[in-house]
């Protein structure tokens, strides 16, 4: 690796968007994510020079070099998430990533999203609450594939047509005013009577005052 060649090549494996970065001798720099059908994706890394202003009207240039820029990148995304995080983001050797390259990233993101996995498996356990689990550790479910109770999307609250209460989507009758929200679902579980059986009460003959049933 040449530590002082012109640009440097910034790898990432991973499908999240990263905000661009923000440096003051580069300006702004968007880390490319791999599209549909790409194993990485290369940011193709320049050095720069920048300088201190050391007042009285003095300043001190210096350059940062293409190698520099990107282990600093990469140490900021890997690093966004607490100690021994990784997110998929490192410097190659070369233009392009090696096979054992790219086999020592994908190891270690693995790892580190087992590692919130299990985080999240172990909060579960003690609460039994989906809102102590973070979007990080639903994302490293999902990228692993796997399935946990405490996975889910929520989705927000309906609201009743009849009373304006917050209520769950797909409920057949309000808890809060007793509104019948779905007739169909409210029949078959013996809420309402459906409207088969109501239709054949309604034409069936009525009995007439002073009359018995059934003459």
């Amino acid at each position: 690796m040449d530590k002082n060649a012109s640009t440097a090549a910034l790898i990432n494996i991973s499908t999240e968007k990263w905000p661009p970065r923000h440096r003051t001798y580069f300006g702004s720099l968007e880390v490319r994510s791999p599209q549909p059908g790409e194993a990485y994706a290369v940011t193709t890394i320049h050095g720069c020079n920048s300088f201190i202003d050391m007042g009285d009207r003095r300043h001190m240039d210096y350059s940062v070099t293409a190698q520099q820029v990107a282990e600093d990148i990469a140490r900021e995304i890997n690093g966004d998430s607490g100690e021994g995080s990784f997110h998929g983001v490192f410097v190659a050797a070369g233009p392009e990533p090696t096979e054992a390259e790219l086999a020592d990233a994908r190891r270690r993101l693995e790892e580190f999203q087992r590692r919130l996995v299990a985080a999240a498996d172990l909060e579960w356990e003690r609460t039994k609450n989906p809102m102590f689990i973070t979007d990080l550790e639903r994302r490293a479910a999902r990228q692993l594939g796997v399935e946990k109770p405490w996975l889910y999307d929520s989705k927000p609250l309906a609201e009743c047509p009849v009373c304006a209460e917050k209520i769950k989507h797909g409920v057949a009758v309000c808890r809060s005013c007793g509104a019948i929200l779905d007739r169909e679902k409210a029949a078959q579980y013996g809420l309402v009577s459906s409207g088969r059986k109501e239709r054949q009460r309604s034409q069936e003959p009525q009995s007439q005052p002073g009359t018995e049933a059934g003459k």
